[in-house]
């Protein structure tokens, strides 16, 4: 870290905390001994979506909480799940330090989740997401909830 009174390219951090999602800290200058503050925060990389059509647009948030809140219309998941569930699918990325995604790992992700919240959410979800096309493909989907056992109805928390 560069001081800011004489340009000297190291410092020792004195004191280090956490302040409003950043990280404060309190530097000393090896060469002059002046201190100073510094605020560290988590670079986020752009996340590019590789759409089914072959184009890419920049992942959008907002997007994916309207696409969930699509399938959990008058369903008892509240806009907690829904925010876990986009926060989920974001960090996954960054911790992956992935820079781009396709559609369908991102589905993926929301459809593991909305599973475990509600049954009917996912099978909503899931028949944009698949693209279904006739009612068997629905019939096909239920099935495999009630063979697990994940067809009942979810306290909310």
């Amino acid at each position: 870290m560069r001081c800011p009174f004489c340009g000297f390219d190291d410092s020792k951090v004195i004191d280090s905390r956490p302040k409003d999602g950043k990280i404060k800290r309190r530097r000393e200058c090896f060469r002059c001994g002046e201190r100073f503050t510094t605020f560290e925060t988590v670079g986020n990389t752009l996340l590019m979506v590789l759409k089914k059509d072959g184009t890419y647009e920049i992942f959008d948030r907002n997007k994916l909480i309207k696409g969930i809140f699509s399938a959990i219309k008058k369903r008892p998941v509240t806009m907690a799940q829904v925010s876990a569930i986009a926060d989920y699918v974001e960090s996954y990325f960054a911790n992956q330090l992935k820079s781009t995604a396709s559609s369908g790992e991102i589905g993926m992700l929301v459809l593991s989740r909305l599973k475990e919240i509600d049954p009917v959410s996912y099978v909503r979800f899931a028949s944009v997401y698949e693209d279904f096309t006739d009612v068997e493909s629905f019939v096909a989907l239920i099935r495999q909830l009630e063979d697990r056992g994940d067809s009942g109805e979810q306290e909310t928390v």
